[in-house]
């Protein structure tokens, strides 16, 4: 069983002495070619493909160019260790233990704009491209088009390495629409997380990717690795939703916390 996740766009750049295992990503040629584009671009260039600010642009106008190969512990870093936003505060993979790490990387993928599939342990260096950019490539208009089929030909082959050939969505949609699924090898279950407030059930976005994060740290440190093992996710006083879930699609309730500082 293989789980793909979203990255995120905050990073933690500081030094690691967790592990001192890592990989390679698999598309780092692919990388390189888009990084290749965007050094040519002006910071301007940048703020509008991106829609973001000024401060951002330059930041991310100096990373694609200190961008370099070949990737090293010292100019690079663990996937899973590197990203830093919601869901990896749920992930908290700094709490993983060697034999988790190993697990992960069996069994966990990083969906990335960039880099198009990583492993926990892939290095990475510092960027910001979202998969939905609209970056114009010799494949077409958008980096949906850049990397076709090969992210789900990628999972594919992780997939066949699996006992259970099953497919776990924790990922974001944009992130997912980098997948064809009708082409994946095996079955896609997608966990949802929706709140309780006044007989109403929701989904809030900030909910959902420390949820999603939860659980892949959850799948990991327990070795999940069935799917009929998923319905047994309890933390944060989540519930299995049997009445509201299909073999596709688990959904997975709680009363929604109050605001933080508040009881």
């Amino acid at each position: 069983m293989l789980t793909v996740l979203s990255p995120a766009k905050s990073l933690n750049l500081e030094p690691q002495t967790q592990t001192s295992k890592f990989s390679m990503p698999e598309f780092l040629n692919e990388a390189e070619t888009l990084v290749k584009k965007l050094k040519r671009m002006s910071k301007k260039s940048l703020r509008e493909l991106m829609g973001i600010s000024d401060d951002l642009a330059e930041l991310n106008h100096s990373r694609f160019n200190e961008w370099s190969r070949p990737f090293s512990k010292d100019n690079a870093k663990q996937a899973i260790l590197t990203f830093n936003g919601d869901v990896y505060q749920g992930l908290d993979a700094k709490r993983f233990k060697a034999r988790d790490l190993s697990f992960a990387q069996d069994h966990l993928r990083i969906l990335s704009g960039l880099y198009g599939v990583l492993r926990p342990l892939d290095l990475m260096q510092a960027y910001r491209l979202e998969m939905g950019t609209s970056l114009v490539t010799r494949s077409g208009k958008s980096l949906y088009d850049f990397w076709g089929d090969k992210i789900t030909e990628s999972l594919n082959r992780d997939l066949a390495k699996q006992k259970q050939k099953a497919f776990v969505n924790l990922a974001s949609n944009e992130y997912f629409k980098g997948i064809r699924p009708r082409l994946l090898d095996g079955p896609v279950i997608t966990p949802v997380f929706k709140e309780i407030k006044d007989g109403k059930s929701r989904t809030i976005a900030l909910f959902a990717k420390q949820a999603r994060g939860r659980m892949a740290a959850w799948m990991i440190q327990n070795r999940v690795d069935k799917p009929e093992q998923l319905t047994n996710f309890n933390l944060d006083d989540y519930e299995y939703q049997a009445d509201e879930s299909t073999a596709e699609k688990l959904t997975f309730s709680r009363p929604q916390p109050p605001p933080v500082g508040k009881k």
